[in-house]
């Protein structure tokens, strides 16, 4: 296992951690990287060349204002969210972009972005940054792709912001389900115990629980943020062009000014609707949120951990670090076996995977086995195979809110089923994996991230 819980949980910003995040990533280590080799002053002008889905979605996802930031040597994680417009608009209006914090250029966008829909053969979310001197002679060109969930690879140099540093072998190392399940049984470890100890190799266990709890109190501001009770909401049309009108502020005070009818058994299904469109509205209007492990499905994993909060009786802080180190392990397992893209396949990638991960972190929280546990994952996945991801308008809004308020609900489903049952089942988590990586790979382009198939050509944007 060479990931941290903080590698599926990244604090970042929205609205795509492919298309936004991963784009500044990529962006901020290409500027370190001319500073680091003293190139910086003998750069005269900027090309960045867009691949596949980020050429045919990237104007929908902010791809360009992502890069943009990166490029400024801001990060997803420490940026402002109410200066990204400000900083933005400055390099709009006069044409010059200040690298690295220090060294200013002729910057036009329309004239430096550029898209090819051919894709890298790589992967479908390819980039090229080239910097040239003042006689056009190249400075520097490197080349990257962005896999998923704010992970990048680079193709030409060093990512040199990893999460995970050189670091003493993890006790129990897992690559699949099966691993997982039989290394917990013959150590008599749960999943949130075992990834604990894989984590201290990395940093204190007190850090790790710093972080876990960090982690959970970003999902928090963000619901509340989305639900208006951190101050008025200035934006409540969203950003795009779509004029899709934020509705968590109208729902919060529905649901808050009358009080719950004693026969309303969906009482919890509407707060936990509530819970995820609240998030993935601000990941829409570019807010702070977390990847969970993407921001396509940001708002999933959040509500179900505040249902946890809200609706268990006898919750805990530890139960919050357990259901995030446990829904964390099985996103490795994605990760690792098949893809947490949508470029690469298809929503069942973001919104399944998110749906998995809240499953089993539920679970684990009520008292589940580890059999339970990978069972409420599998489920999770089972019947989100095959989602497609057609964002209309490029924009992640529709169907992306609603989709996280259902899977929100279907993650809550996936753990009750497992745990009325003994953990034994016909389909292991493994082979629903394996058939989500191949159902990906026989998914046709359109369907994936590309806004050229499904409810991105079917409905009318206006």
């Amino acid at each position: 296992m060479a990931l941290s819980v903080f590698d599926i949980f990244k604090i970042g910003i929205g609205p795509s951690s492919s298309h936004t995040v991963g784009p500044m990533r990529a962006a901020r280590n290409f500027a370190r990287n001319l500073d680091a080799r003293g190139l910086l002053p003998r750069v005269a002008s900027l090309n960045i060349h867009l691949y596949g889905s980020l050429a045919e979605t990237g104007a929908g996802h902010r791809t360009d204002m992502g890069i943009m930031l990166g490029l400024m040597g801001e990060a997803p994680d420490t940026v402002d969210p109410a200066s990204i417009g400000h900083l933005i608009d400055a390099v709009i209006r006069e044409h010059r972009l200040t690298v690295w914090r220090s060294h200013t250029i002729v910057f036009d966008p329309q004239r430096a972005f550029s898209g090819r829909v051919k894709p890298m053969p790589e992967h479908p979310n390819g980039m090229r940054f080239v910097a040239q001197d003042a006689e056009g002679s190249t400075v520097l060109d490197e080349r990257y792709v962005s896999i998923g969930g704010g992970f990048i690879r680079a193709l030409d140099s060093i990512e040199t912001d990893e999460t995970v540093p050189e670091h003493a072998p993890m006790p129990y190392p897992f690559a699949t389900g099966a691993e997982l399940m039989a290394t917990c049984r013959r150590h008599g470890l749960t999943i949130a115990q075992l990834m604990m100890a894989n984590e201290s190799t990395l940093r204190p266990p007190e850090a790790v629980r710093a972080g876990v709890l960090h982690i959970a109190r970003v999902m928090d501001d963000a619901i509340d943020r989305g639900c208006g009770l951190q101050g008025p909401l200035t934006d409540t049309i969203l950003p795009g062009g779509l004029k899709v009108r934020r509705r968590a502020p109208a729902l919060y005070a529905q649901l808050t000014s009358a009080p719950k009818k004693a026969d309303d058994v969906m009482f919890a299904m509407d707060w936990v609707n509530l819970y995820a469109m609240a998030v993935n509205e601000e990941n829409a209007a570019s807010g702070r949120v977390v990847t969970a492990p993407t921001n396509g499905a940001a708002g999933l994993l959040p509500a179900v951990l505040r249902y946890y909060r809200v609706f268990v009786p006898g919750w805990s802080e530890d139960g919050v670090v357990d259901f995030l180190l446990t829904a964390a392990a099985i996103g490795f397992l994605y990760k690792e076996n098949a893809s947490i893209s949508g470029a690469e396949v298809g929503c069942q990638g973001e919104v399944g995977v998110a749906c998995s991960m809240a499953a089993a972190g539920l679970t684990a929280v009520l008292g589940g086995t580890v059999e339970q546990i990978e069972n409420a994952a599998e489920i999770g996945m089972e019947h989100n195979l095959g989602l497609t991801c057609d964002p209309v308008g490029g924009l992640v809004q529709i169907p992306c809110i609603e989709r996280n308020a259902m899977g929100g609900n279907k993650a809550i489903n996936a753990s009750r089923l497992a745990l009325h049952g003994d953990g034994k089942h016909h389909v292991s988590l493994d082979t629903v994996i394996e058939t989500m990586r191949q159902t990906g790979a026989d998914m046709q382009s359109k369907y994936k991230e590309t806004s050229r198939g499904g409810l991105a050509v079917n409905v009318v944007e206006c």
